[in-house]
């Protein structure tokens, strides 16, 4: 394996206590470390942190949002990490969803196409040491620009990424669907990287069932990881459960979600099962796997190194 990576912050766990685990996970195998954003800690705090703590782990924003920070803010923060990890770091970027654009932050979510594009195209410039469209101007451009990765669900986003950046960032993303999203990056310059965030489960399926279930319907009714679905082909196996969700009936759309997408999707099992699963995935075209364990805080270090790349 090339590249296997790890996401931050850990599951229920401080972020003052992560520095033991984020050296066990570089020790490990482990290339990278990308963080998450939704409802915890932003997405530049953790790999601060990790920049002090680790020597070689890549750092990447796994995604940061064009929304809900204007692009001179997103290009300051962006080359102070990469001035403090000493160059180590990747901006991952992402339109975010309306629900935590508008919904949480009271922002308005239109033309999110429209607007990474101009985002993208702001920030080389910002990082090239140019004045932009603005008229902003970094005072300390990075010695070398960062990498910009976009999230990307489907069709036009990918072809964006393709274009316009270094890799593309996918989530939710069941193994048998793999060939659809990778059939868009035709064309990708050599070096591109298709990334994705595995949300992995140590149990049988009666173990991780409820919360696994749980997980899916909660992301999957969100209206743009609804419509990724339907564009994957999956919109007659989840059209009970989002209308259930849609009329709060939150138990019935639980029980209606689809157990062997669900199952495509997730990583479950020994550590052994889990590992080949991933396997699967780069097999498919996943040049950077992600993983996020889902366990106790106790278990969190056991789990990260029984999950760390083979060989």
């Amino acid at each position: 394996m090339d590249r296997w990576g790890l996401t931050l912050p850990l599951p229920n766990l401080p972020l003052r206590d992560h520095a033991e685990l984020a050296r066990r996970a570089e020790a490990a195998g482990y290339t990278d470390l990308w963080s998450g954003e939704t409802a915890g800690p932003d997405g530049f705090t953790p790999l601060a942190l990790c920049a002090t703590w680790t020597d070689r782990a890549r750092l990447g924003t796994g995604v940061v949002g064009v929304f809900t920070r204007g692009p001179a803010l997103l290009a300051q923060q962006a080359a102070a990490m990469a001035d403090a990890s000493g160059g180590r770091f990747v901006l991952g970027i992402g339109a975010s969803s309306d629900r935590i654009v508008e919904g949480w932050n009271r922002m308005a979510f239109d033309k999110p196409l429209t607007k990474m594009e101009e985002t993208v195209e702001f920030l080389q410039a910002a990082f090239a040491g140019e004045r932009t469209s603005t008229g902003f101007k970094l005072e300390q451009p990075p010695a070398e620009p960062p990498p910009i990765v976009l999230a990307a669900l489907r069709g036009k986003m990918l072809r964006l990424a393709v274009e316009k950046a270094a890799g593309a960032f996918t989530n939710f993303l069941p193994l048998t669907a793999l060939p659809q999203v990778a059939g868009q990056l035709e064309g990708a310059p050599s070096g591109f990287e298709l990334l994705c965030r595995f949300f992995c489960l140590p149990g049988e399926r009666s173990e991780v069932e409820p919360l696994a279930r749980f997980m899916f319907a909660s992301y999957i009714t969100v209206p743009v990881y609804e419509a990724f679905f339907r564009w994957l082909g999956y919109g007659d196996r989840i059209d009970e459960m989002v209308a259930a969700w849609k009329a709060k009936d939150r138990e019935t759309a639980v029980a209606a979600a689809p157990w062997e997408v669900i199952e495509d999707t997730f990583i479950f099992g020994r550590p052994e099962e889990m590992r080949e699963r991933l396997e699967a995935f780069v097999t498919g075209g996943i040049t950077l796997p992600i993983l996020t364990p889902i366990t106790t805080p106790d278990r969190l270090g056991e789990m990260i190194e029984a999950l760390a790349p083979p060989g």
